[in-house]
């Protein structure tokens, strides 16, 4: 009981430091809700994979691989803002995702369930962090000057249409991780809140990226304690602990 809870706390760690270093980016590139619509993007994905025994988080990663890669296509090769077609694939993707679930599993979907990790959901967790982090800091630097100025970026040899690309395939990742914890109704919170907490008290982007990771770090785990302790469901309970955070952060910042 004690071992497995601490697994998941582990495991839970890794999720949130990988969610908040990647929504520290989101929140500079004022992509906030893109990260949100892209976690109900998920659920077709997840509502597959259970009908085909397979992992929920690899169908869900799937199905956000291939609406990222056709979001990213189209606002290459068409006039319509990135923005719009993400609600464009959130709304089908929730609709199609609702008639396809299986009902006894709809509710886990949504809204997570921990007790489903297992092992080998561990492992690709752990492997899939590490790459997040990896890949994201390996293209910081031109992701944030792309954010600065996408003519400056291009001057600078930096092809910001294919750091995009990267930076949405690892948000997809992020997402499909953290549906296990929170469910496709909430990943968008685990990504989002713990770097806007961070942007409330920091004082330079070294800062804003560690605050975030710490936040992400610190609703996950308090989140999933929380949620043992008074048995209510992961996903509520964490980002519940992230808006707490949140309004900590809120007040820190308007009594200076």
């Amino acid at each position: 009981m004690i071992t497995n809870l601490i697994i998941l706390l582990l495991v839970g760690s890794l999720v949130g430091a990988a969610s908040g270093y990647l929504g520290s980016f989101m929140v500079v590139k004022r992509m906030s809700l893109v990260g949100d619509a892209l976690s109900h993007v998920a659920l077709p994905g997840m509502a597959i994979a259970m009908m085909l025994s397979v992992s929920p988080m690899l169908g869900a990663f799937t199905a956000l691989t291939i609406a990222i890669v056709g979001i990213w296509y189209l606002a290459e090769h068409s006039e319509i803002y990135p923005e719009a077609l993400v609600g464009v694939f959130f709304t089908a993707s929730l609709a199609i995702g609702l008639l396809i679930t299986p009902e006894p599993e709809l509710f886990e979907a949504l809204f997570g369930n921990i007790e489903t990790i297992t092992i080998s959901d561990g492992i690709a967790i752990l492997v899939a962090s590490v790459l997040i982090f990896v890949l994201t800091r390996i293209i910081s630097k031109r992701l944030l000057l792309g954010i600065v100025s996408e003519d400056l970026a291009k001057a600078g040899s930096v092809n910001t249409s294919k750091i995009n690309l990267i930076y949405l395939f690892l948000v997809g990742l992020v997402v499909a991780l953290g549906v296990k914890f929170v469910g496709t109704l909430l990943t968008g919170a685990l990504v989002i809140i713990p770097a806007v907490t961070a942007k409330n008290i920091a004082k330079s982007i070294k800062w804003f990226q560690i605050y975030s990771i710490i936040f992400g770090v610190l609703s996950v785990v308090m989140g999933i304690l929380i949620s043992r302790l008074i048995s209510i469901p992961s996903g509520p309970s964490i980002v519940l602990v992230s808006i707490f955070f949140f309004l900590g952060s809120y007040f820190v910042k308007i009594a200076k």
